[in-house]
């Protein structure tokens, strides 16, 4: 017997609604799920790896695997914060200070800047001997200041709890994510058919494509950064190289801070060494976006520029930080799809991967 019209669509009523409330319930957590997902799905290989090596023991590799991602990402982050916070605390006592003693000048390098230091340098002296104007200005932008630096550590904390809960849900993927990907699969069969393979299969090698370009890239002009940092006798080498990481997510975001280096160089006298960092920046720092991007996410879909950007800007807007990885990472697999659907995709998968 052939079951009625009637009953499938109050079935197919009841598994809508059932969806949504889940949604609902897990509205809350949906960054770190994703962001767990898809960190999950990107180191799958080497979790099988470790599980080979532990001879099958699931829970071990995936607390190993877990602890790993906290050891080297959260950690580090949160460090980073909290060091970024302290030293802006101490930058406002400072700045108070000077003002409180008239001891606020501005820096002499500012007079060598080509067309526009003695101009800059006359008004900024002319600004610090007016105490009114001094605190007129003091009015006008300590609340934006503050307001926009209270912003950016909340979101910044956030993320960092958002990524703690991420290293958590990432342990139950890794320990039952074979089992997950039969219920995901069979799932698929039964919504999309014979293409539920080649489908999943495209998500996986896109999710891992982006992931590797992001984070490789990303850990990868830190670390560089670092050691130029140290070489070059810069203050705050962890908080610097947190900012490098975060940035190098965003185009043009690195040399903010290597060239801020620069300066704060310059401004201590030691030209060499700001030259040297210049270079160092503009060859080796940013070089590395150039060199080691294109060799990590040619492994999945190459998303364009544009898609790059409103996935990074829009994360962080629907997701907070972690949707600096989100956001990119759900716009680079809806872009294969998509072009895979309409035939208008290069051949994304170049090997067969093995799980997720």
């Amino acid at each position: 017997m052939h079951s009625r019209p009637g009953r499938n669509y109050a079935r197919a009523a009841a598994v809508i609604l059932l969806a949504i409330g889940c949604l609902y319930v897990l509205r809350p957590f949906l960054a770190a799920i994703l962001f767990a997902a898809a960190v999950v799905i990107s180191s799958w290989p080497l979790y099988l790896r470790l599980l080979n090596r532990l001879r099958g023991r699931r829970t071990l590799a995936a607390l190993t695997m877990t602890l790993s991602l906290t050891l080297l990402v959260i950690i580090p982050l949160a460090l980073g914060a909290y060091r970024l916070a302290d030293n802006v605390a101490d930058a406002f006592d400072q700045i108070r200070v000077a003002l409180d003693h008239g001891e606020l000048v501005p820096p002499s390098w500012i007079r060598t800047l080509p067309l526009v230091g003695e101009q800059l340098d006359a008004y900024l002296r002319q600004l610090v001997a007016s105490r009114e104007r001094m605190l007129e200005l003091g009015r006008r932008l300590i609340e934006p200041a503050r307001h926009y630096l209270l912003a950016g550590g909340l979101a910044l904390g956030t993320g960092i709890v958002q990524m703690g809960l991420a290293a958590f849900v990432s342990f139950f993927f890794y320990r039952d994510g074979a089992a997950l990907m039969t219920v995901i699969g069979a799932s698929m069969r039964r919504i999309i058919g014979e293409e539920a393979g080649p489908v999943a299969e495209i998500v996986s090698q896109t999710v891992r494509g982006v992931m590797y370009g992001l984070l490789g890239t990303a850990l990868a002009q830190a670390v560089v950064a670092a050691i130029g940092f140290l070489v070059a006798g810069v203050p705050g080498v962890l908080v610097l190289s947190v900012l490098v990481f975060v940035l190098s997510l965003i185009p043009v975001g690195p040399p903010l801070i290597w060239g801020g280096a620069a300066v704060w160089l310059f401004s201590q006298g030691e030209n060499g060494w700001g030259i040297f960092m210049l270079v160092w920046g503009f060859f080796l720092i940013s070089g590395v976006d150039n060199v080691v991007r294109p060799m990590l996410i040619s492994r999945g879909s190459s998303l364009p520029f544009l898609l790059t950007l409103l996935g990074v800007l829009g994360g962080v807007l629907a997701f907070g930080f972690v949707g600096l990885f989100i956001g990119p990472v759900l716009l680079a697999v809806g872009y294969s799809l998509m072009s895979g659907w309409t035939h208008t995709r290069d051949p994304i998968v170049r090997q067969k991967g093995e799980g997720l």
